[in-house]
């Protein structure tokens, strides 16, 4: 079967990955593992690497893993690619582990954000770290991307660096910073690099590879999409276009116009001018007895736009964001306006001023892949393991040395990019674009075929078939020209756009024939659901849900009230009470005890005390109970992240007085938000006794079945274990005032009622045996 051709505006942008001349290294051949020490170097038989990765993850040799993807596709081009995986960063010594790389040092923190990594949304250090042997935390310095690309820098000044990753990603212009509580400037200008590459770079490494290989300086690579580097001036022959005649934030004051009349020179001023005025009544006597004059465009007279290809947008700068909260608000909202790869433009922000002035310069987007490029990107021969360094003294992954962020994805395919949702708190579109990049049937099956042959420890059981999104795999506008036209931040929101191609039916048939594959006995779907797309297609949830779900299906409502779901671009909670009415006819109907898993997020912009206590008492109507809790974590540049900071609504056009949006601060407030998403926890009914008193709410006080929380407290511990490592829901107990105030042991739940680490609902039914007790002897 051959790949389906695209038809889309951006198959035809670009230069395929596969149409260069490979680089002469390539006679060496493949490498199992890309080495990481000049031991392997020599096995190779390498004197030297062309490009030396560093990444703050374990390397593994999977296409789910950044450095393996950019290491294994240069590999595919002729290069030697070796990795500096997690450096102890206190010295540049294990910078030169692999020698002075002949082309460039390509820098990356890993497939986290280094600092979301480490930190909870608290701001308190995590003691793990999923992309470390062992699950161990520390591995990696905060800010690893601006650290390594120092660091790299004191091993060899004359060496390029190339800076890429999603932490480069989200801070390619000035940011606000969550964890330092202020915007920092892009990374371009603190790490110092060469090039920063955004979103997914496949396309643009692979040019700036090869260019430099044909010896051209770095400083004159300015032209790749999808890359950003500082610039002292713009360059002859391009329109610079100010932001605020984009999206004005608001009153801009003028230069003064010498032919204005000294009367409105002085109102413009808040003044007046008593003989101007005396004058100008007279002549508006005049004007009023006299025929109206009409002013008509002259037809003959075309002003013609500046060409997209050469015009660039000035953002207010660095100084200016940072000092005024609205002009970063805007500064925001035009970055995300210029994302489409179709019609984006190039914006520069000016970081500092006088002599130490320069200007941050971010090409437009990068092209999307085409079906064929993503085979070629997917195909390539990954081991698909960590390392052999990592292994214990079995040879084994499994023990002491697990990589979790590798368990999770050691049987699931990833089977397209990009998401068309918008969402505001999430950073996938900022990272890999909306517009969906799908594999051929032919790749997902080949892959699904290795997996089963070859990964250790299969036993028939595929984790996920799915992408960012698990039902976007081919869909797209309807339109190529209005797909490279259109200016939308989601296809989604605030309905479905009629122009978007809603078919499932590539997806169900890819879902039919990777399960009909000699030796694969179930297909999960692990990614997030997009519901409200789902529905558009009854025959997909009878598929997904008869075929694919393994008790419990993971969606994302994330709230139920308006006012919140305006600010995240989600759908009204109506959208999911129809998947669940499918979701549950459909269960039935294959004869299946099957539950939903909803997930809500505590403390977003524009969330109410109200909003929350609403969806507390949802959450008690429909019988969940949410163990872990996800609160809003503002990362860089996404706009939840701008309305955190500012205080406005970037999804609307930003003014001097537009919109304000109300904004969870403090710890107390955040801790209320959370306390209402559980509800059920006895330590949190003080906090919310307080608060529904001041909310005029007291009457959800009291030990009936339709009360949020009871009178009565027991003696608990006053804190709250997560049940990220402990799978049950310890059950708290009625104490009587006057018995000791030790806290008192938790109740284990009867046979039968041990809650899942979610939701609260019965446990998975497996299929397994029951052992039935043995009967008493007669």
């Amino acid at each position: 079967m051959n790949a389906p051709v695209d038809v889309s505006f951006f198959a035809r942008a670009a230069k395929p990955l596969t149409s260069y001349r490979k680089y002469w290294a390539a006679r060496f051949g493949t490498a199992r593992f890309l080495p990481t020490s000049r031991a392997e170097m020599r096995a190779l038989g390498w004197d030297s690497c062309d490009v030396v990765i560093v990444t703050g993850d374990a390397y593994v040799d999977h296409p789910s893993f950044g450095m393996a993807v950019i290491g294994r596709m240069l590999e595919a081009q002729g290069f030697r690619v070796g990795i500096i995986a997690q450096p102890d960063w206190h010295s540049a010594e294990p910078f030169k582990a692999l020698g002075r790389p002949n082309l460039f040092f390509g820098v990356t923190a890993g497939n986290m954000d280094s600092m979301i990594n480490r930190y909870t949304a608290d701001r308190k250090i995590r003691s793990d770290d999923a992309y470390t042997p062992g699950d161990v935390g520390g591995r990696r310095p905060d800010r690893a991307a601006i650290v390594y690309s120092q660091r790299c820098k004191e091993a060899w000044n004359d060496v390029p660096i190339v800076l890429g990753g999603i932490e480069g990603s989200l801070r390619r212009i000035a940011h606000y910073d969550y964890w330092q509580d202020k915007v920092r400037r892009s990374i371009v200008v603190d790490a110092k690099c060469d090039l920063l590459l955004y979103g997914n770079a496949e396309r643009a490494i692979v040019e700036i590879a090869h260019r430099l290989a044909a010896r051209e300086p770095v400083q004159h690579i300015t032209d790749v999409r999808g890359t950003a580097f500082v610039r002292r001036e713009t360059p002859e022959g391009w329109f610079e276009i100010d932001s605020t005649s984009v999206d004005l934030p608001g009153r801009v004051d003028a230069h003064v116009n010498p032919y204005l009349m000294v009367s409105e020179q002085a109102k413009a001023n808040g003044a007046t001018c008593a003989k101007e005025d005396e004058a100008q009544a007279v002549a508006a006597q005049a004007q009023a007895t006299a025929a109206p004059v009409h002013f008509v465009p002259n037809p003959a007279v075309r002003l013609k736009p500046p060409p997209r290809e050469r015009s660039v947008i000035r953002l207010p700068s660095y100084e200016q964001v940072r000092a005024d909260p609205v002009l970063y608000a805007h500064a925001n909202r035009v970055l995300h306006l210029e994302t489409n790869p179709g019609n984006a433009r190039a914006l520069v922000q000016a970081h500092g001023e006088g002599t130490t002035a320069r200007d941050v310069w971010i090409n437009p987007p990068p092209i999307p892949l085409t079906t064929a490029e993503m085979d070629h990107v997917f195909d390539l021969p990954y081991a698909r393991s960590p390392h052999p360094r990592y292994a214990d003294e079995n040879g084994s992954h499994d023990g002491a040395t697990k990589i979790p962020a590798w368990e999770m994805i050691r049987f699931s395919v990833n089977i397209m990019r990009g998401c068309f949702g918008g969402c505001t708190f999430c950073s996938i579109t900022e990272h890999e674009g909306r517009i969906i990049q799908s594999r051929s049937e032919d790749s997902i099956i080949k892959e699904l075929e290795t997996i089963r042959d070859s990964v250790k420890g299969f036993t028939g059981t595929i984790s996920d078939l799915g992408g960012p999104t698990a039902n976007m795999y081919r869909i797209g506008c309807k339109s190529p020209e209005i797909e490279a036209a259109c200016r939308k931040p989601s296809c989604v929101y605030p309905g479905i756009c009629p122009n978007l191609n809603t078919s499932h039916d590539p997806l169900i048939k890819i879902y039919r024939r990777a399960r009909a594959l000699k030796g694969i006995r179930k297909i999960l779907i692990g990614s997030g659901l997009r519901y409200d797309l789902a529905v558009q297609s009854p025959e997909y949830v009878k598929e997904l849900v008869q075929h694919h779900v393994g008790g419990y299906l993971k969606i994302a409502p994330e709230h139920t009230e308006q006012g919140p779901l305006s600010k995240m671009m989600k759908p009204g909670i109506g959208s999911y009470d129809r998947f669940k009415q499918m979701f549950e006819k459909f269960s039935a109907e294959a004869g299946k005890k099957q539950y939903l898993i909803p997930y809500f997020i505590a403390a977003h912009p524009g969330t109410s005390d109200e909003d929350m206590m609403n969806l507390a008492l949802w959450l008690k109507r429909n019988g969940f109970r949410a163990d872990q809790v996800q609160t809003f974590y503002p990362s860089p540049m996404a706009t939840a992240t701008a309305m955190y900071h500012t205080d406005r609504n970037p999804l609307r056009k930003i003014t001097r007085d537009s919109e304000t949006v109300d904004i969870v601060r403090g710890e107390k407030r955040r801790r209320l938000h959370k306390a209402f998403l559980r509800y059920h926890d006895a330590n949190n009914w003080p906090l919310l006794r307080e608060a529904l008193k001041k909310m005029g709410r007291a009457d959800l006080i009291g030990n009936g079945k339709h009360h949020l929380i009871p009178t009565y407290q027991p003696l608990t511990d006053g804190g709250y274990q997560s049940a990220r490592r402990k799978n049950s829901t310890p059950v708290a107990q009625k104490q009587n005032p006057v018995q000791s105030a030790q806290p008192a042991k938790p109740v284990k739940p009867a046979r039968g009622r041990i809650l899942t680490q979610h939701t609260g609902l019965p446990p998975r039914e497996t299929g397994a045996a029951r052992v039935k007790p043995a009967r008493k002897a007669k």
